[in-house]
């Protein structure tokens, strides 16, 4: 059976969303048949726990969450084969770490204020997408990067000329996939408010991010 641990910890900011994302997350999981289990435990984060798991998602999770023993387990869980999902603030953690910029895609630099901007999809044949419309307004976070995601194919854009504040320009990415070793990576931006997570176009973004990490060829 499918199984997927979401990882919650917070060490800095902590997301308001994160309890209403576990549960949308959580019932995502129970939909497909999987197993969920939550966690704040770094100590989820061996090599003999991590096994029992297929992905696990790092929901808003910021600073440091991880101890080196963790680190080094979840990274070669990942990339023997493993699935790693980030939403929303999952790039606002272990920046200490540069192993963690490569399994996420990018850091997180900075936001302006919350307002609505128009979403665009860069990628329409990937499972978190291919629900989608080519564009739509949403309300969010719409986060700046310290770069744009190296190594990865990137999903959505937020069109800045929609908003106030941006600053990576026409082909601003919020969402992301790739690879870490023979391991899956998906990152997506989305996901600040608790209602964030009742929008279908985001329930259905979030379940085509998972379906991408636990249904891939063998």
């Amino acid at each position: 059976m499918t199984r997927i641990l979401i990882f919650t910890r917070t060490t800095d900011y902590r997301h308001e969303s994160i309890e209403h994302g576990t549960d949308v997350l959580t019932a995502i999981a129970a939909a497909e048949g999987w197993v969920a289990e939550q966690t704040e435990d770094p100590r989820a984060f061996t090599a003999r726990r991590l096994a029992a798991f297929d992905a696990v998602v790092w929901l808003s999770t910021s600073g440091d969450v991880l101890d080196d023993d963790g680190r080094r387990d979840f990274a070669a869980w990942l990339a023997a084969g493993g699935g790693y999902a980030g939403v929303h603030c999952a790039t606002f953690c272990e920046q200490g770490w540069p192993e963690y910029e490569r399994i996420s895609g990018g850091y997180f630099a900075g936001h302006p204020e919350i307002q609505p901007a128009t979403v665009r999809v860069a990628d329409a044949g990937h499972p978190s997408t291919a629900h989608l419309p080519p564009s739509w307004r949403h309300v969010d976070e719409w986060y700046e990067f310290r770069a744009p995601p190296a190594a990865r194919t990137v999903l959505l854009t937020v069109d800045e000329s929609t908003y106030t504040g941006g600053t990576m320009g026409p082909d601003h990415p919020i969402a992301w996939h790739g690879r870490y070793g023979s391991g899956a990576t998906w990152y997506s931006a989305l996901g600040h408010a608790p209602e964030a997570y009742d929008d279908p176009l985001v329930r259905e973004h979030l379940r085509g991010g998972l379906l991408s990490l636990v249904e891939r060829p063998s």
